[in-house]
Protein backbone atom coordinates (compact mmCIF):
# COMPACT_ATOMS: atom_id res chain seq x y z
CA UNK A 1 0.00 0.00 0.00
CA UNK A 2 0.92 4.10 -0.59
CA UNK A 3 1.55 5.65 2.31
CA UNK A 4 0.16 9.32 2.25
CA UNK A 5 1.55 11.90 4.80
CA UNK A 6 -0.49 14.40 5.14
CA UNK A 7 0.76 18.22 5.86
CA UNK A 8 -0.36 21.46 7.14
CA UNK A 9 -3.66 22.66 6.15
CA UNK A 10 -4.10 19.02 3.99
CA UNK A 11 -3.66 16.72 7.34
CA UNK A 12 -6.12 19.09 9.14
CA UNK A 13 -8.68 18.70 6.27
CA UNK A 14 -8.17 14.82 6.53
CA UNK A 15 -8.23 14.58 9.86
CA UNK A 16 -4.90 12.96 10.00
CA UNK A 17 -1.30 13.15 9.64
CA UNK A 18 -1.19 9.79 7.50
CA UNK A 19 -2.34 6.63 5.88
CA UNK A 20 -1.66 3.91 3.59
CA UNK A 21 -4.32 3.56 0.62
CA UNK A 22 -4.18 1.27 -2.45
CA UNK A 23 -3.62 3.02 -5.39
CA UNK A 24 -2.56 2.45 -8.57
CA UNK A 25 -1.94 5.86 -9.80
CA UNK A 26 -1.59 9.85 -8.05
CA UNK A 27 -4.82 10.43 -9.83
CA UNK A 28 -6.66 7.26 -8.58
CA UNK A 29 -4.82 7.91 -4.84
CA UNK A 30 -6.39 11.69 -5.57
CA UNK A 31 -9.33 10.32 -6.12
CA UNK A 32 -9.46 7.37 -2.96
CA UNK A 33 -8.62 10.51 -0.70
CA UNK A 34 -11.76 12.44 -1.47
CA UNK A 35 -13.91 9.91 -1.33
CA UNK A 36 -12.61 9.49 2.39
CA UNK A 37 -12.50 12.54 3.49
CA UNK A 38 -14.61 14.99 1.37
CA UNK A 39 -15.19 18.00 -0.24
CA UNK A 40 -13.35 19.85 2.60
CA UNK A 41 -9.78 17.44 1.68
CA UNK A 42 -10.93 18.19 -2.01
CA UNK A 43 -10.81 21.92 -1.91
CA UNK A 44 -7.32 21.46 -0.38
CA UNK A 45 -5.88 18.93 -2.56
CA UNK A 46 -6.44 21.50 -5.66
CA UNK A 47 -3.72 23.62 -4.75
CA UNK A 48 -1.61 20.56 -2.96
CA UNK A 49 1.68 19.30 -4.62
CA UNK A 50 1.58 15.66 -4.61
CA UNK A 51 5.31 14.53 -4.10
CA UNK A 52 5.93 10.94 -4.82
CA UNK A 53 9.18 9.70 -3.18
CA UNK A 54 10.12 13.03 -2.87
CA UNK A 55 9.15 14.50 -6.55
CA UNK A 56 6.27 16.46 -7.55
CA UNK A 57 4.40 14.40 -9.89
CA UNK A 58 1.25 14.27 -12.01
CA UNK A 59 -1.77 12.01 -11.91
CA UNK A 60 -0.58 9.22 -14.19
CA UNK A 61 2.61 8.88 -12.41
CA UNK A 62 2.40 5.04 -11.41
CA UNK A 63 2.33 4.16 -8.01
CA UNK A 64 4.65 0.96 -6.35
CA UNK A 65 3.54 -0.53 -2.93
CA UNK A 66 6.41 0.88 -0.86
CA UNK A 67 5.76 4.24 -2.55
CA UNK A 68 5.81 7.93 0.28
CA UNK A 69 3.12 10.32 -0.73
CA UNK A 70 3.90 13.83 0.86
CA UNK A 71 0.83 16.11 0.79
CA UNK A 72 1.80 19.60 0.54
CA UNK A 73 -0.16 22.65 0.83
CA UNK A 74 1.61 26.00 -0.24
CA UNK A 75 3.05 27.38 2.09
CA UNK A 76 3.90 31.38 3.11
CA UNK A 77 7.19 32.30 4.38
CA UNK A 78 10.45 34.05 3.82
Amino acid sequence: MTQVRYFAAAAEAAGRHGESLAAATVGELRELMVARHGETLERVLSRCSLLVDGVASPDDVFLDDDTVVDVLPPFAGG
